[in-house]
């Protein structure tokens, strides 16, 4: 197929800071993925892309480098640019587990409590790990974001931050909320420390000892243990891999059971990666408004997505103010620093009241200085190398499990956020893949931890947060190796 056949995009279409040899490299890379150029298949040389796109040399030459460093082509020596991305083994995805059909309460404790302790060990690699590293933080600007907005600070940022949260942080994540479709002001927004400290107050505020809630499965187990400590009841449903939450199935539950609160992450859940299309967005709003049931809306990945725009929230759909959207910086910008926001909607009172009981306050300091750092353009542009980077090594991470994992694996294809969901032959179990690999100081998450009930026994969640290098990719020779002995 020639490049000229692709179908191309009107440049209105694109960013005024989109670089050329990037909408290339982006339209090329559109056609390796939907199968339209396929392994193997020989691309036009760097002159001729040049002529038929009417671009110059190096532009054509920088294109190809983008899609090399992606992993998607190879450049064979003085033969030219050659297709190599996804075998065809990987056509499909992998399954929905039903859930059992009745609440339960949290049953993998302690492979989750293992699983956290592993992930503070420095000389364990941590694929198990959600967040960005080290090399992809700027520290330099959040530093000089912190001293400016001391600096700029009368009290030095000292002294107790409003109970709602400081106004130039709520400022901006209203500001920002006309990305995802939202129409909010800085009234409406109160911080948290972290997104899970948000998840909490929203839950305390909707429900008491014994309620039942809705979450999907499987789902980040951190949550598990909130549950267990709220004494709730939990349903789990089923999440597809490829149209997200499972409507119909849920539809049958709000029928059938007393749900007072559901709490679903939409775009690019964890462990799965999927992002719900905006028309079940809407529908899902809509399902649960029918029966003024309140959605805690997790939207912690939301901004890391890795096609042309950010996706809307079910927040954006919502006119009753049922949905209360969570979200932080934590998986953007600075973990450490516990920054996180809620937008409650008709139940900010509430939420407001949980938070002065349990904290007063949010931390002064790092809410100005996160404010600073949206203000002044910088947050805008490190989310474009965090989401370039993080989208090169899912790339390059599905291509090491395609090299080196058995026949008859089956991995996700997340447009956005950190994880890679895989699954095995049933033979694997995930579990013991995970204390073999610990033993090679390599740390995994297994399947068991993202479901009540331990379902996922033969799927684990792989992070591709670390930049994909020599050690990253030894890494999976030994993963590769360790799950064909479980297979024998």
């Amino acid at each position: 197929m020639s490049i000229t056949d692709f179908d191309m995009e009107s440049p209105a279409s694109t960013t005024d800071n989109d670089f050329l040899y990037a909408q290339i490299a982006d339209r090329i890379a559109k056609q390796i993925k939907q199968n339209l150029l396929k392994p193997g298949d020989k691309l036009p040389s760097v002159r001729m892309l040049s002529q038929e796109q009417g671009i110059s040399l190096s532009t054509a030459y920088k294109a190809y480098v983008e899609l090399e460093n992606m992993g998607l082509i190879e450049a064979r020596t003085k033969s030219g640019y050659y297709v190599k991305y996804l075998p065809a083994r990987f056509a499909s995805v992998p399954e929905t587990k039903p859930p059992v059909k009745k609440a339960g309460d949290a049953s993998v404790a302690e492979m989750i409590a293992m699983v956290y302790r592993n992930m503070s060990e420095d000389s364990v690699l941590q694929l198990s790990r959600s967040s960005p590293p080290l090399s992809l933080i700027p520290l330099a600007k959040l530093s000089k974001s912190m001293l400016e907005s001391i600096r700029n600070s009368p009290s030095g940022n000292i002294t107790y931050e409003n109970l709602q949260g400081n106004l130039a942080l709520r400022k901006q994540v209203a500001k920002n909320a006309f990305n995802w479709g939202g129409n909010i002001t800085e009234d409406d927004v109160v911080t948290t420390q972290g997104c899970l400290e948000a998840l909490i107050f929203c839950l305390r505020a909707l429900t008491k000892p014994g309620d039942t809630i809705a979450i999907e499965s499987p789902t980040y187990f951190g949550i598990f243990n909130v549950m267990l400590s709220l004494d709730l009841r939990v349903i789990e449903i089923p999440v597809n891999a490829e149209t997200g939450l499972d409507l119909e199935y849920l539809q049958h539950v709000i029928d059938t059971e007393p749900v007072k609160v559901c709490l679903f992450v939409t775009n690019f859940s964890n462990p799965i990666g999927v992002c719900m299309p905006d028309d079940r967005k809407r529908h899902l709003v809509q399902m649960l408004a029918k029966k003024q049931i309140p959605l805690i809306e997790d939207d912690i990945y939301g901004e890391i997505y890795f096609g042309k725009s950010r996706p809307h929230t079910c927040k954006s759909y919502d006119k009753e103010g049922l949905v209360i959207l969570c979200s932080s910086i934590s998986k953007s910008i600075a973990p450490g620093y516990r920054v996180g926001w809620c937008i409650p909607g008709r139940f900010k009172e509430q939420v407001l009241n949980i938070k002065m009981m349990h904290s007063i306050a949010s931390a002064t300091p790092t809410q100005a200085a996160i404010g600073h750092f949206f203000e002044t353009g910088r947050y805008d542009l490190h989310m474009r190398h965090l989401r370039k980077a993080l989208h090169t090594q899912c790339l390059r991470y599905t291509q090491a499990i395609a090299q080196y994992f058995p026949e008859g694996t089956k991995i996700s294809r997340p447009e956005g956020g950190y994880a890679l969901w895989v699954e095995f032959d049933k033979r694997v179990n995930a579990f013991e893949l995970y204390q073999l690999a610990i033993e090679q100081n390599i740390s995994i998450a297994p399947g068991q931890i993202f479901s009540i009930d331990g379902r996922f026994t033969n799927f684990i969640r792989i992070s591709f947060g670390l930049a994909f290098d020599d050690v990253v990719e030894e890494s999976f020779k030994v993963l590769g190796g360790l799950v064909k002995g479980l297979c024998k």
